[in-house]
This record gives structure tokens, sequence and C-alpha cells, in this order.
């Protein structure tokens, strides 16, 4: 008797996961076009009492400093890659087993494609939300690299991306803290907003926190090594 009612849940629990998948792969297709109406990470900013500020702009009102300004500081390979690092994410692993100072490699090996399906499909978080979050969040990377392509992942990026308490996607970040819409943003400004993507909450851009200080003008020496890439220059522009 119990085995039967055990089986009956199996089977239950199995078809609703299905279900979500399929209905999550509808909504992939549908998000090639249209931005997503809200994300997790949005939700959760409006339950603890953030507000939700945020504007989707299109790929051509994103300016082409803001693009390289998150190429140059967080995934580098992003033209070129298939979804992963493969590299950055061994990097990471051996970091893992070798001390707490290395663990901070652990982000690096994270894709935009990677971040991107984080952020539409799934949930933040660290320890053991992250371990169970990595698998789908492989296969949702995967897949937005084929349906989506390289340029809509990256406007998705640019548009949903946390950047201070509340505040998502470029155009209300360039808005928020320098009173201007993205398109006017200077290269230092759009280095300044993705400064602080690690943890915009605690990593400010006003006031200026110690990291943002610190790592801005690193993304703007990258910037400037990446401009003259032929394939970054192909899909920024």
């Amino acid at each position: 008797m119990k085995k039967g009612k055990g089986s009956r849940f199996l089977r239950k629990t199995v078809k609703i996961i299905l279900y979500l998948f399929l209905f999550s792969l509808a909504y992939l297709l549908v998000c090639k076009w249209i931005f997503p109406p809200v994300t997790i990470t949005q939700l959760s900013a409006l339950v603890r009492g953030e507000g939700l500020k945020r504007d989707y702009i299109s790929w051509d009102e994103i300016p082409a400093s803001v693009k390289l300004a998150a190429i140059a500081s967080e995934d580098q390979l992003f033209p070129g890659h298939g979804g992963f690092d493969w590299k950055a994410m061994e990097k990471s692993i051996q970091g893992n087993t070798k001390g707490r100072k290395k663990r901070k490699r652990g982000a690096a090996a994270s894709t935009i494609s990677q971040q991107t399906a984080k952020n539409v499909f799934l949930w933040q978080g660290s320890g053991w939300n992250r371990y169970i979050r990595k698998a789908p969040e492989a296969v949702y990377a995967k897949m937005i690299e084929w349906v989506w392509g390289k340029k809509r992942i990256l406007a998705v990026y640019l548009n949903v991306i946390e950047t201070g308490p509340g505040i998502f996607g470029i155009e209300a970040a360039a808005q928020h803290y320098f009173h201007k819409p993205a398109r006017n943003l200077s290269r230092q400004e759009a280095a300044m907003i993705v400064a602080c993507l690690p943890n915009p909450r605690k990593f400010t851009v006003k006031p200026m926190s110690a990291r943002v200080r610190w790592r801005y003008p690193q993304i703007l020496r990258q910037m400037n090594n990446l401009e003259s890439d032929p394939d970054v220059r192909e899909l920024i522009r």
C-alpha cells in the first residue's frame, strides 16, 4: 500500500517537473523577442521592500561602451565560447581545493550566458542553493546560446542584471546614479556600473564603495585592450 502511494507520488512529481520544464522552454522561446516580464530576483527585491526600478531598452539603445564594459569585466571570451568558459571553470575548481583566498576565482567561471540563464529562469543564492542551481543553469545557458544568440543574450543580460538595491538593468542604473539615459553614459560611468555587479547591494556605485573604486579603472584598461578584437567589435556594434 505504502509502496503504491510512493510510486504515484513519484510519478506526479516527475510529471510536474516535466510540465514546468516544457513551460520554461516555451518561455525561453518567447524571450527571444520580448524581455522577461519579471524575474525571481526582481520579485525578491519587492519582497525586501527595495522596490523595482527598471526600464528595458533595445539593443540599439545600449551604447557600445556598456556592452564592451560588461564583456571586459565579466566574460572576455563571450564572443567565441558556446556558453561555458571551461578553463575558468577548471581554475575555479582548482582554487576551491587550495584554500579560502583562491575561492574568489569561482565567480570568474560564470559566463555572461550562465549569469543570464540564472537571472531570467532561476534564482540567486550561494552555498547549497548554488550547487542545486548549477545543473539547470547549464541547460538554460546552452539553450539560450542556441536559440537567442550572442547579441540577444547580452541585451537581456544588460537589461535584467541587478545594479543596486531594487535597481535592474543598465538604463535604470544610468538614470539613478548619473541622471541620464544609458546611451549618454561615458566609458568611465559604464565601467563604474559594471564594477558593482558581483554584489550590487554591497558594492555601491554612489556612494562609491572601495571595491568599485578599485575595480573600475581595471575594467577601463581591459576595455582598451579588447576593443580592437574583431570578434568583440563585430558583436558590440
